[in-house]
């Protein structure tokens, strides 16, 4: 049984597997990480300093662009509450003619 453990946990006990085998796996990417991103930094098409620059003009854009599509609904929402406003006390209105109209034994 060398290389390989259990764990006990809650009364059950798990077989493991090989603690070599899981040492070699984690080294794996470890090293493919680190692969990454070294291509990374050697493709880039552009300095990191420019990079950033684009990054946050395009941040700019985006705030900019979010900002009056948040103007937009909000417009929307407060025309929509107006004439759900207007509809409520029309609605009400004829609701109330209808009932003081039966009340009163008028059809």
């Amino acid at each position: 049984m060398s290389g390989y453990f259990y764990l006990t946990l809650a009364g059950q006990e798990y077989f493991r597997k090989d603690v070599g085998e899981t040492m070699k796996f984690v080294f794996g990417l470890l090293v493919g990480f680190a692969l990454g991103v070294a291509a990374g930094l050697i493709l880039a098409p552009q300095s990191g300093e420019a990079t950033r620059a684009q990054l946050n003009e395009q941040g700019i854009m985006l705030r900019d662009r979010s900002s009056g599509l948040t103007n937009e609904i909000r417009a929307r929402a407060t025309n929509a509450m107006s004439q759900g406003r207007e509809m409520y006390s029309r609605t009400r209105g004829e609701l109330t003619e209808t009932y003081t109209n039966a009340k009163a034994g008028k059809e």
